[in-house]
């Protein structure tokens, strides 16, 4: 008799211990939030972004990150606006030319990625000695109108005393996802691209990069992550994580080598040779433009409108409290 009492003692005890488990895994799976992310271009421009997935610095927040490439600033805002998207990671232009068309529901940048342009010059032929008046009179093959590679480029040129639109022959009617294509065809004497695509046009001996517009344009707000004001106001919790996710993803940037960062992102770049993935990280990483926190300052604020009005292209200064909340990104860095 006391035998069986035992057994069934130790079944019951078998039972409470269960239980709180199993209402446990439970509670962990409801927890998990799924977050739709649209990133405007799958580039080595944003590796903390793809460090932050590798490493499982969302997960660990509890996020479960449904990454989508939209292929352009025009394509990505539209994704976002219709709620096809929670966040966007895009140029932070897009969230003024959004409020300035007036609405109710303002787009918000909350946690920054880049702090520079992430293009460089290509020239068709090898220039030993390269000098921006050597585009005089060439053919030109920029980014979409009103995108921020656009105006940098436009910035850049002008501080090189040339006038895209009287000194060069430009071409803009391009869509963005068929820029370097077109130049692959013949299309331009030179051409802006981001990487990897002009280290991969160099390897083929397409294109030679002789200049990075990165390093000639200072520190501006290129590409952020975004959301509506509503979804913010109503998923505080979420952004918080997510940007804490990111700062992590920053830091461990900062603190490792190309060739660790250059690993931990392969998986997003299956068809792109490690040693040339680990070649684009060093140059981003050599010219800054990898953001070591999420703030964006008002100072990058201003700097981008001031690109954005000399290119024609601001409809009016906004402040940068009205579009920026650096509120989560200062909660995230204080812990």
């Amino acid at each position: 008799m006391k035998k069986w009492f035992r057994i069934a003692m130790m079944s019951l005890l078998i039972v409470f211990l269960i239980i709180p488990i199993t209402a446990c895994t439970q509670q962990e799976k409801k927890t998990v939030k799924t977050v739709r992310v649209a990133e405007v271009t799958r580039s080595i421009f944003y590796a903390p972004q793809y460090v932050a997935l590798s490493k499982g610095f969302f997960k660990k927040e509890g996020l479960n990150i449904e990454l989508t490439t939209t292929w352009g600033g025009d394509k990505t805002m539209t994704t976002l606006l219709s709620g096809g998207a929670d966040i966007a990671l895009v140029g932070s232009e897009t969230s003024i030319y959004v409020y300035s068309q007036g609405t109710n529901d303002p787009v918000i940048n909350f946690a920054q990625l880049t702090q520079t342009d992430g293009t460089f010059l290509v020239s068709r032929k090898k220039i030993d000695n390269f000098s921006w008046d050597q585009l005089k009179g060439s053919t030109f093959l920029g980014q979409r109108k009103g995108g921020m590679p656009q105006m940098v480029g436009e910035f850049v040129l002008k501080q090189h005393s040339i006038d895209p639109h009287k000194d060069l022959h430009l071409i803009q009617n391009v869509d963005f996802a068929n820029i370097a294509n077109a130049f692959a065809s013949g299309t331009g004497d030179y051409v802006q691209l981001f990487e990897p695509t002009a280290s991969i046009f160099e390897q083929q001996g397409k294109g030679y990069i002789v200049a990075s517009f990165g390093t000639e344009s200072g520190h501006v707000p290129y590409t952020t992550f975004m959301a509506k004001q509503s979804f913010i106001k109503n998923n505080k919790d979420t952004i918080k994580k997510f940007t804490r996710a990111l700062y992590k993803a920053q830091q461990w940037v900062e603190t490792h080598s190309t060739a660790d960062i250059a690993k931990a992102i392969q998986p997003y770049f299956k068809d792109t040779d490690i040693q040339l993935i680990e070649k684009v990280v060093d140059r981003y990483k050599s010219q800054g433009s990898y953001a070591t926190s999420p703030i964006l300052d008002e100072e990058e604020w201003n700097n981008l409108q001031n690109i954005m009005n000399e290119a024609g292209e601001l409809p009016k200064h906004i402040d940068h409290q009205t579009l920026v909340d650096n509120s989560f990104a200062e909660n995230v860095i204080d812990k």
